[in-house]
């Protein structure tokens, strides 16, 4: 490769060049401050590339989305869930004994300590189920304090947040918890944990069932988004899986994160309130002197249409058609998702209908409330933050994160005694 050359006044630096597997292009500046004197200033890290990895690959101008080479179609239409976390995390998919052995472990280790139940008593009913999880999770080193066994942590994670959400919906609406079952699948289990009660059983259908795995299965991993980079940074630290993921959860619970789709949720609720008027609202997000934001358009990744938001729509559409669902909110997303498709201001400017959109009207018609969707969005990435934690501590180059910055306060002040204050 090619050396870049940065010219500094008289001084000319030479800097490496790098080429990843899909030919993208880097320049390696970190011998810079070493030979210069000077940093990079780059705010919010959106040209910088923080590590290698060989977890995912984004291709956001030509609308690629790949989990260790595989497109996240074939992923989402022949794998299941457990299979695509094996995946990520071990960088193959397993083979058929590897699958059932796999399986049986998080089917084993479902149950989360009885102590653990406690907890749960003394979080107040309107604790967001975000806070509920992100302390359940930091919490788990305490009751399974097993060293050194990382497969055996990566197992406890997988297996007990399915758990401990369900336990944290049942808590926050007054229900009794529904213990999982050995004989039942991970998604089956975890419907039967969140809707089942002891008077009636819950009965789910396939299509409900490939619709919560294909949500999970979409937001697996997304590379180096702020969830996951918190990951890796605190996991720098040599900080256990726990402490990295419990952090990961806090990052995602931000609305510019995964609390998104809720926020697409509130909008349409908004707009219906206003009798459902889709046509004043496309007309005020297109009004640049209109505060109005179209929540669920766009992304900052995706130049095209987000490759998980067209598996997400077919998806939509299967279980819209089965349950016979006729909810107002639904409705006008559908007016809103036709109109914008059909206007050029959102077509030229290449704002389509993102994954946040369709995730949230998917998760209200399978009955998942609104405050459960970041959580929901939790579960679904557990499997990249831990893939990512343990691609970091596998490296013997990986260095504990420690960036540097500008500092543009006060210069040099005396200390003035309290007297002579102003």
């Amino acid at each position: 490769m090619q050396t870049a050359k940065l010219t500094l006044g008289e001084q000319t630096v030479e800097l490496p060049t790098l080429e990843g597997t899909e030919k993208e292009l880097a320049i390696d500046i970190s011998a810079l401050r070493a030979k210069t004197g000077y940093i990079t200033l780059d705010q919010g890290y959106a040209n910088t590339g923080s590590c290698k990895s060989e977890i995912t690959f984004i291709d956001g101008e030509r609308g690629i989305l790949r989990y260790r080479g595989y497109d996240i179609e074939d992923l989402a239409s022949q794998a299941t869930f457990p299979e695509v976390c094996y995946l990520l995390i071990y960088d193959k998919l397993p083979a058929p004994q590897e699958r059932e052995n796999w399986r049986k472990q998080l089917t084993q280790h479902s149950l989360v300590h009885e102590s653990m139940l406690n907890f749960f008593q003394h979080f107040p009913p309107t604790a967001h189920p975000m806070d509920v999880l992100s302390a359940m999770v930091a919490a788990l080193p305490a009751f399974y304090p097993d060293e050194n066994d990382i497969h055996l942590d990566i197992i406890r994670l997988i297996a007990k947040t399915k758990t401990l959400v369900a336990i944290a919906y049942k808590k926050s609406i007054g229900e009794p918890i529904v213990y999982p079952k050995s004989d039942y699948s991970y998604m089956a289990n975890f419907l039967r944990m969140m809707f089942a009660t002891p008077a009636e059983p819950y009965v789910f259908s396939k299509t409900l069932e490939d619709a919560l795995n294909l949500l999970l299965i979409i937001h697996a991993d997304h590379e180096q988004n702020c969830s996951t980079s918190t990951v890796r940074m605190v996991g720098s630290s040599h900080a256990s899986v726990y402490a990295s993921v419990s952090a990961g959860i806090s990052a995602l619970s931000g609305p510019l994160h995964g609390g998104a789709n809720q926020e697409v949720l509130e909008m349409l609720e908004a707009i219906r309130k206003e009798g459902s008027a889709t046509k004043k609202y496309i007309a005020k997000a297109k009004d640049k002197n209109d505060g109005f934001r179209l929540m669920g358009f766009g992304h900052r990744v995706y130049k095209n249409f987000d490759p998980r938001a067209k598996l997400l729509k077919k998806s939509c559409d299967a279980v819209l058609a089965e349950l016979k669902i006729d909810d107002p909110l639904l409705n006008i997303a559908k007016e809103l998702e036709e109109a914008a498709l059909q206007d050029s201001y959102f077509v030229e400017r290449k704002l389509f209908p993102n994954v946040d959109f369709y995730s949230g009207i998917l998760y209200r018609a399978l009955g998942i409330p609104t405050n459960m969707f970041t959580v929901m969005f939790a579960l679904g990435r557990m499997p990249g933050w831990i893939a990512h934690w343990k691609e970091m501590r596998d490296n013997p180059q990986e260095r504990i994160h420690r960036p540097r910055q500008l500092y543009v306060g006060s210069p040099q002040r005396p200390f003035l005694p309290l007297g002579e204050r102003k």
